[in-house]
């Protein structure tokens, strides 16, 4: 069986020269440990905002890797050290606007500068790469998206969309857990793989 494989890159000056601990690694990996149910295997990476070394490590995760999917989180700003959408781009085959307006849509919701976020989602071969925020509390909304006090989904999470977009990169079928947030496929795309 094909492995998920994911990579997670935190884009940071200050954290990546040991000025403060690193936040964006530790609130992936314990959002992807409550939001999946396929197992996955982790590589992450923690780089300064430099843009030959963002592209360097997003390359080498996905044609070195085999990465199917590549989280980066911080750097997304419009300040002049904030190159990571930059880098991304830079090495992208296709990109996928909608997951960028998706995130700032979310964001909105919290903050009026989430203009300011240039976020983007893209593809590199067999990969999907997603920008993500720096804060924590701001990556699982990302994330998960908002519901309301019962529950009830107000405006979709990406990641609902990822389990899909993987998919018909021919990488391996991703289940979540519903109450954290339920991917979503057409019914053509469903598979019964209870075993």
């Amino acid at each position: 069986m094909n492995t998920l494989r994911i990579g997670l890159v935190s884009v940071s000056d200050r954290a990546s020269n040991g000025i403060y601990q690193d936040k964006g690694i530790p609130a992936l990996e314990a959002w992807l440990e409550s939001a999946l149910i396929t197992p996955f295997e982790l590589e992450t990476r923690l780089v300064p905002d430099e843009q030959t070394l963002i592209e360097q490590v997003i390359c080498e995760l996905v044609d070195e890797f085999g990465c199917h999917l590549v989280l980066t989180t911080g750097g997304t700003g419009p300040a002049r050290r904030d190159v990571t959408p930059d880098a991304t781009l830079a090495v992208a085959d296709r990109v996928m606007p909608g997951f960028g307006e998706q995130m700032r849509q979310i964001s909105l919701h919290f903050v009026p500068t989430a203009i300011l976020s240039r976020q983007v989602g893209v593809i590199r071969k067999q990969a999907l790469i997603l920008n993500l925020p720096g804060q924590p509390k701001s990556i699982q909304e990302t994330l998960e998206g908002l519901k309301d006090a019962e529950g009830k989904i107000i405006v979709s999470g990406i990641f609902a969309s990822v389990p899909y977009c993987v998919q018909l990169l021919d990488g391996p079928y991703i289940e979540t857990h519903a109450n954290v947030v339920a991917s979503f496929r057409p019914k053509s795309a469903l598979r019964d793989i209870k075993n």
